[in-house]
């Protein structure tokens, strides 16, 4: 599985939050405690916000704890909302095209969990992406897939609807042409003003979601695991559940594709 931590709040340095903790994102690449895949070596990725619009994209196909341009982007530049991850690929090719997080336009996206039988549909899936947004398709994986269809499903005014629609549709084809687990979706995205979080599964098997306010920093951290284990007031997210963030504010909504792919 996957790592992934996102944050949201006043700026601090992406270290803070990505190789700083004792139990940092880079730490977990290589030492993850709740997941069945001790090592995430499949490359890494940032995306963060800043005075522009659309974010700042750092990927790279190296193990994160080895590359010393991640160690120093996040020990110098500051942000108040970026998305971190580190990869561990559930069988498309380690590429730079394939580390998460996706950015189109605004959003940033990225996701821990797999949509089971992939390869059996994948053309399916590309042919859900409709021609106007399939240049942006850069890679090869379901994640990037999903996420450009809930950019086609109205993600920019209505993210939890495009989300439950896009995954449905998968869900659908997976159920027709995959394999289970038919959905495994613990995905955070950020249209740049907020950060939404979404933890679900088609089986009892969702991958793990965790937040925090710090008063310290002004800001939340969104994780697959708490940064330290000591610390408190880590909140496990419940599955079947989409979270918005903003400010301080958590606003806590049931997340059910499944039910559109029964009315369908």
């Amino acid at each position: 599985m996957c790592r992934w931590a996102a944050y949201i709040g006043a700026p601090i340095f992406l270290e803070e939050i990505i190789s700083r903790p004792g139990h940092s994102l880079i730490h977990q690449s290589h030492c993850a405690t709740q997941c069945h895949s001790a090592i995430n070596a499949d490359g890494f990725g940032v995306a963060w916000y800043g005075d522009r619009t659309e974010p700042g994209l750092y990927r790279d196909v190296m193990p994160a704890w080895s590359d010393p341009n991640l160690r120093s982007l996040t020990r110098h530049v500051k942000s108040g909302l970026f998305l971190a991850h580190v990869r561990a690929s559930t069988g498309t090719a380690t590429s730079r095209n394939n580390c998460h997080p996706f950015a189109h336009v605004n959003w940033s996206f990225m996701h821990n969990g797999q949509i089971g039988g992939y390869d059996s549909f994948r053309r399916d899936a590309d042919m859900m992406i409709p021609d106007s947004l399939y240049p942006a398709r850069r890679g090869a994986t379901d994640s990037e897939a999903l996420f450009l269809v809930a950019v086609a499903e109205g993600l920019d005014s209505d993210p939890k609807g495009a989300l439950e629609r896009a995954a449905a549709r998968f869900i659908s084809l997976a159920r027709a042409k995959g394999a289970a687990p038919h959905l495994r979706l613990t995905a955070a995205l950020s249209d740049g003003t907020r950060l939404y979080a979404v933890r679900y599964a088609t089986d009892d098997a969702a991958p793990s979601l965790y937040h925090r306010w710090s008063d310290t920093r002004q800001g939340r951290a969104v994780v697959s695991e708490p940064l330290e284990a000591e610390e408190g007031g880590w909140q496990e997210v419940a599955a079947s559940t989409f979270c918005t963030f903003d400010g301080e504010s958590v606003t806590v909504e049931d997340f059910h594709p499944c039910r559109l792919t029964i009315a369908a």
